[in-house]
């Protein structure tokens, strides 16, 4: 059963904000890569996904980060990621902010998105910060060279990194404009998202968490919905166009 006060309130939403974290991308088999079950040759992903891992060891980094796009390569958008692109149908106001990196929501086709943490699909220049997607570079070596002659790498946010800054002007925008923000599995312990939704609670929005279990942000969200989000979006969507149909 439809919890009521969520689909009242997504009925007369003006502007819907969603964010994402691992997950959604779990329920596709992606792991988190974090933790024993992303160990890769017994490096853990905080010894690798740093910039003096990579000022220091560039080859390792590029042979760990080949091995997450194996397995995420063979992953497909799952029912939940799906259903967050008709979401972006429904809403004239949307924006999709992920902490993401897989690159699953693009797949989607979905357009009004900011991947905060970035995609490990792109590379980045080290030398001019110019970015490009994987594919379109010749990978003659490991680490790949950019035309300019400098290593690329990952355009990923890494430890100790900050996200650049058009990502989180457009995320602190959007912040302050929407009135309905839907969190999907985020454990909320990362920042700076983590403290969106106490922020959107304090401007007056209306927080739904959707989760397989409680994490930090059950403590602010209006409406906490526990269960796989595959199960739990797609239902939503289905709800909100039956409303949109009944006028």
């Amino acid at each position: 059963m439809m919890n009521n006060q969520v689909t009242d309130r997504l009925a007369s939403t003006k502007f819907l904000l969603v964010i994402t974290g691992a997950g959604i991308s779990a329920e596709s088999g992606i792991p988190t890569f974090r933790g024993n079950e992303g160990l890769w040759k017994n490096y853990r992903a905080e010894d690798l996904a740093t910039p003096h891992a990579f000022a220091r060891d560039p080859e390792t980094v590029w042979e760990w980060y080949d091995w997450r796009r194996g397995i995420i390569g063979r992953a497909e958008p799952n029912a939940g990621h799906l259903a967050i692109k008709e979401l972006e149908e429904l809403f004239d106001n949307f924006l999709l902010i992920t902490q993401n990196v897989d690159g699953l929501h693009g797949r989607t086709g979905i357009r009004n998105m900011v991947e905060i943490h970035g995609n490990l699909w792109r590379v980045r220049c080290t030398r001019e910060g110019k970015t490009s997607m994987l594919m379109d570079v010749p990978l003659k070596s490991v680490p790949p060279k950019c035309e300019c002659g400098a290593v690329l790498r990952p355009d990923v946010v890494w430890f100790g990194e900050s996200i650049p800054s058009l990502a989180l002007e457009k995320a602190f925008r959007v912040i302050e404009q929407c009135d309905t923000l839907i969190v999907v599995g985020t454990s909320g312990v990362v920042y700076p998202v983590a403290s969106f939704p106490e922020t959107v609670k304090n401007n007056g929005g209306f927080v739904i968490e959707v989760n397989v279990e409680p994490t930090p942000i059950s403590a602010v969200a209006d409406a906490s919905l526990y269960g796989n989000s595959g199960d739990i979006l797609p239902m939503l969507v289905k709800w909100l166009r039956r409303k949109r149909q009944e006028g």
